[in-house]
C-alpha cells in the first residue's frame, strides 16, 4: 500500500463559479457578455467575469443559476446554461488554491444591469474579432480573449505578467474565454445553444448576425440560402414573423432541439 505524505494531498481547495452570461442587443445586433468591476482583492478594480463561490448544500448547476439571479435578477431553467470546463491550473489564482467550475449562460433577452456584492460595476461587452481573437468592448475599453494555443502557454505566461487593468482581465479569464468561443464556434454546425440569446424565435438573419462573430466572418458574407440548407436539421420552421416590417414576412425558427 502507497502513503502518501499529507503535504501532497490537496484536501480542500476553494470551488468558485465563473459563469460566462451571453446575450444579444437587437438595436446593435451584436453579441454581448457581462463583466463585472471587481470590488475587493485580489485583482481590485479589474473586469472579470461573475463568479460565486460553491456553497454546501447545492450543486454547481444550482450555483450557475443562482449566480445569475443574483447579479441579475432572472430565474432561468437548465436548459439556457451548460457547464463548460472546470479549471485547476494552479497558477490561476494568487494566494489559496481555487478550482474554477465554469458555466456558458444564454439569456433570451438584455437586461439592464446593476452592480450586486463584490462588484462596483456591471457591464455588457459587445463582441468583435481580430486575426487571433476574440474582442470584447464597451465602447470605451476593449479586452480580448488569450491568443496562445495552449494551455501550458498560456500560465507560463500569465504567472510573469503584469497585468494592466485597462487591459486584461482578472485572473485566468482571458483563457476561460478563449476556450467558451472556441466551444461555442465548434458547435455551430450541430448544437448552436447560443441562439438562445435570440429567445423563443429568430430568422434566418438573426441567426447569422450570432454566427457572424464566432466565424470571424462579416454578416453579408454568410449565404442565407446556404447557411438554411446546412443548418435546416438543427431548426424548427414556425411560420411567418407577426412584426410589422416593409416587404415580405420573414420566416421565424426555433432551435429543434427544444
Amino acid at each position: 500500500m502507497v502513503h502518501l505524505a499529507a503535504s501532497n494531498i490537496l484536501e480542500q481547495p476553494f470551488i468558485n463559479i465563473t459563469n460566462i452570461i451571453w446575450s444579444f442587443d437587437h438595436t446593435t445586433n451584436r453579441v454581448n457578455i457581462l463583466l463585472v468591476k471587481r470590488d475587493n482583492q485580489p485583482y481590485n478594480g479589474y473586469w472579470a467575469l461573475p463568479e460565486t463561490f460553491m456553497r454546501f448544500q447545492e450543486s454547481a448547476d444550482e450555483a450557475a443559476l443562482r449566480l445569475v439571479k443574483e447579479k441579475i435578477g432572472m430565474a432561468l431553467s437548465g436548459s439556457h446554461t451548460e457547464q463548460l470546463a472546470t479549471f485547476t491550473n494552479k497558477l490561476r489564482t494568487p494566494g489559496d488554491r481555487t478550482l474554477s467550475l465554469a458555466y456558458m449562460t444564454f439569456l433570451p433577452d438584455k437586461p439592464q444591469l446593476k452592480a450586486g456584492y463584490g462588484a462596483s460595476d456591471a457591464r455588457w461587452f459587445s463582441m468583435g474579432y481580430g486575426d487571433n481573437c476574440y474582442t470584447f468592448s464597451d465602447g470605451q475599453q476593449t479586452f480580448q480573449t488569450a491568443i496562445n494555443s495552449t494551455e501550458t502557454m498560456f500560465y507560463a505566461k500569465f504567472v510573469k505578467a503584469n497585468l494592466d487593468p485597462t487591459k486584461h482581465l482578472a485572473f485566468d479569464h482571458e483563457w476561460i474565454l478563449k476556450i467558451a468561443c472556441d466551444r461555442i464556434r465548434n458547435k455551430l454546425d450541430y448544437q448552436p445553444n447560443i441562439l438562445l440569446v435570440l429567445g423563443a424565435k429568430f430568422t434566418l438573419k438573426d441567426a447569422r448576425m450570432v454566427y457572424s462573430p464566432f466565424l470571424k466572418t462579416p454578416v453579408n458574407k454568410i449565404d442565407n440560402s446556404n447557411f438554411k440548407k446546412s443548418h435546416n436539421k438543427l431548426f424548427t420552421d414556425m411560420g411567418t414573423t407577426t412584426e410589422n416590417r416593409p416587404g415580405r414576412p420573414a420566416r421565424v425558427y426555433k432551435l429543434a432541439a427544444l
